[in-house]
């Protein structure tokens, strides 16, 4: 009970809030709280693990590795699953305040994306163009960062949508449908731009 109330008092009130007016927000002593968490540090580590990690689905590794199935179905299923994660407004916010008040949250979450997603579909796109895998050429830094802003693009879909409450396309999938359809069709021209795609 504390740490959800935790989840969403900090997504409320950002993460300067202190473990008194959480206390409060909760109709709880501070003491009850210390019980449990015996300082601010370990709550936030905790809202990290329960927030963060623990929402982390081992099987977007099984979906995007299914080589059974076109990459495009595999992407969209992948941000069919992660969007319901990714576009909570507890997760967003948590997300936000951590990276404004340089918490390390973000740091820590990052290196989950860097290999579970951006790796992982550069290592797969690869593949599905008969490319060179990363032991033959190493993961690029403009194909890094051109699958960041596919992914970045769709947190900020959410961002728009649930966070400012301004006017976004509603229906999630059509927007991952077409973020990925800009993906995989200028992929290729970077590949190409970078030498290993003739062209």
């Amino acid at each position: 009970m504390i740490l959800d109330g935790a989840i969403q008092f900090f997504a409320e009130h950002g993460l300067d809030g202190s473990t008194h007016a959480l206390a409060k927000y909760l109709n709880v002593t501070q003491p009850l709280i210390y019980q449990y968490f015996p300082n601010k540090e370990e709550l936030i580590d905790a809202v990290y693990e329960e927030l963060f990690r623990g929402r982390w689905q081992a099987e977007f590794d099984t979906i995007l590795t299914d080589r059974s199935r076109p990459l495009r179905d595999r992407l969209i299923d992948f941000y069919a699953r992660y969007a319901t994660i990714m576009h909570s407004s507890e997760w967003m916010r948590v997300y936000l305040y951590s990276g404004l008040r340089n918490l390390q949250l973000n740091q820590r979450y990052n290196p989950l994306v860097e290999k579970g997603v951006i790796a992982r579909f550069c290592e797969e796109l690869r593949h599905s163009l008969g490319l060179p895998g990363f032991d033959a050429v190493p993961l690029t830094p403009q194909e890094r960062e051109a699958t960041w802003i596919l992914h970045g693009g769709l947190f900020y879909y959410g961002v728009r949508r649930f966070i400012y409450r301004v006017e976004a396309c509603t229906e999630t999938a059509l927007a991952v449908d077409a973020a990925v359809t800009m993906y995989l069709g200028g992929m290729p021209d970077v590949y190409r731009r970078l030498g290993l795609l003739p062209g």
